[in-house]
């Protein structure tokens, strides 16, 4: 059915408006709804509390039948995000489906700050770091927090 999926977002966005996600909003960059922004506040109790997190949700014309495309703008030490944004996420990738939407990706991504998954990495260093010597993982990324996710200096 054509179009279909940009009424699924349409009916996302105005779910978002309704029930906002805790510490998250995502809004369409344009009148397409192909492209939005995200903006997660690092959790509570992590090493990335307080940071603001930007991210970039690209759609397709599959959607929700294929996941969007979603990367971190914002840099982040962590073991499942790349220096290039990527993310390694089971729903983001093998575990999809069209049940899962812009909300649950968000809430996964949160959980993902709260309890990386080092055995399945992206980024070997901190993932070995964290296994290794939790405290230096967490004063790393704490630094990388404050230079990059800066609510006074966030774009």
């Amino acid at each position: 059915m054509p179009g279909a999926y940009l009424n699924r977002l349409r009916k996302e966005m105005a779910d978002l408006k309704k029930n906002p996600v805790c510490n998250c909003e995502a809004h369409p960059d344009d009148s397409s709804l192909m492209e939005w922004t995200s903006t997660i506040i690092g959790p509570i109790g992590t090493p990335y509390e307080n940071g603001i997190f930007k991210l970039k949700m690209k759609f397709s014309s599959s959607y929700p039948f294929e996941s969007p495309q979603v990367r971190f703008m914002t840099k982040i030490f962590h073991p499942n995000i790349d220096s290039a944004g990527g993310i390694c996420l089971d729903i983001l990738k093998e575990k999809w489906s069209p049940i899962l939407n812009i909300e649950k990706i968000l809430l996964s991504i949160c959980s993902l700050l709260n309890d990386p998954n080092p055995k399945d990495p992206l980024v070997k260093y901190s993932a070995d770091l964290y296994m290794k010597d939790r405290e230096a993982f967490n004063n790393e990324a704490k630094s990388w927090t404050a230079i990059y996710a800066n609510p006074d200096t966030a774009r």
